[in-house]
């Protein structure tokens, strides 16, 4: 079959390579525009441009695909399949109705439960035992087309947002090559959602990550895990100012924690000396990997080492 990929995130990578690699046609790819990244405000290729570097294959990057020129282009490519894989934007009726057979999204939760922009981070945040990869017919709506075929996980008990995005990423090859297989045959199912099932993971900010500390401390550490690495979970910190003595508010990004059995003010700093403890409203956590703003990512041990140090 001939098909059109777009996508513009890192976990639509694997799921690229397996198309280029298959009995399919890859005859276009549509992604995100390049963008200024970093301090230097570099100009950068989204990993799917990346990744195609050395291929021959036409690559569209409209600002907005639902612009007249994006979908012409679109349309004259003739696709068979179009499949999207964290995109970044919706795609318009018009482009909906280009294939000849289909237009499947790959979607990193099983749904109906974690539509939306952030479902890896949900599913790890909620306590979710499981999750997967769901490949569904595109509609108007935000995840809400019928599902063709699900393949599913277990989360980890030490699972971060990180190690799920990749494992994800690992499956999706798999899953979409089964469902063009079965569209091939014409023994795709088309499986309704039930919308009474739906939840919603918005998109993530830098906000987002900001830790309650009264909130139980299985949540926080759910939390630590799941904004692991973007957007981080962090709290505010207060080290004294260099020379002075002085108190700086600054934000503590913390990437590990462990519960521990001690109880104390939410928020308050129970130990600080070979082990680094903060309350939560009902046990605590002691903190394994944290950032300090303006410093560098480390242990928990060596950070305490320069705070005693000052």
């Amino acid at each position: 079959m001939r098909i059109v990929f777009i996508g513009t995130g890192e976990i639509g990578v694997p799921t690229l390579r397996a198309l280029q690699k298959s009995e399919h046609e890859l005859i276009g790819v549509v992604t995100q525009p390049d963008k200024p990244l970093g301090r230097d405000q570099k100009i950068t290729a989204p990993p799917i441009k990346a990744a195609l570097v050395g291929h021959k294959v036409s690559i569209l990057q409209p600002a907005k695909i639902k612009e007249p020129k994006a979908i012409d282009e679109i349309r004259a490519l003739a696709p068979d399949v179009i499949v999207v894989m964290a995109y970044g934007q919706i795609l318009p009726k018009a482009v909906l109705e280009i294939p000849k057979i289909a237009c499947l999204n790959l979607h990193a939760s099983i749904l109906p439960r974690w539509r939306g922009a952030a479902p890896i981070q949900a599913a790890i945040a909620a306590g979710d035992p499981e999750t997967g990869v769901t490949v569904m017919y595109v509609d108007e709506g935000l995840d809400t087309g019928d599902i063709l075929l699900q393949h599913k996980i277990d989360i980890t008990a030490n699972e971060t947002g990180d190690s799920l995005h990749d494992r994800l990423a690992e499956i999706a090859p798999d899953a979409l090559l089964e469902a063009l297989r079965l569209l091939a045959s014409g023994n795709a199912l088309r499986i309704p959602q039930d919308k009474a099932l739906a939840t919603y993971a918005p998109k993530l900010n830098r906000e987002s990550g900001r830790i309650n500390w009264n909130e139980p401390a299985e949540v926080i550490e759910r939390k630590v895990r799941a904004y692991n690495p973007w957007p981080g979970a962090f709290s505010e910190f207060n080290p004294p100012s260099p020379g002075s003595g002085a108190t700086s508010n600054r934000k503590l990004k913390i990437f590990a924690a462990s519960i521990v059995d001690l109880r104390g003010k939410p928020g308050e700093v129970l130990r600080r000396d070979k082990e680094f403890v903060i309350a939560a409203v009902d046990r605590a956590l002691s903190l394994t990997e944290v950032h300090l703003e303006g410093k560098r990512r480390m242990s928990a041990t060596e950070f305490l080492r320069g705070q005693q140090a000052r």
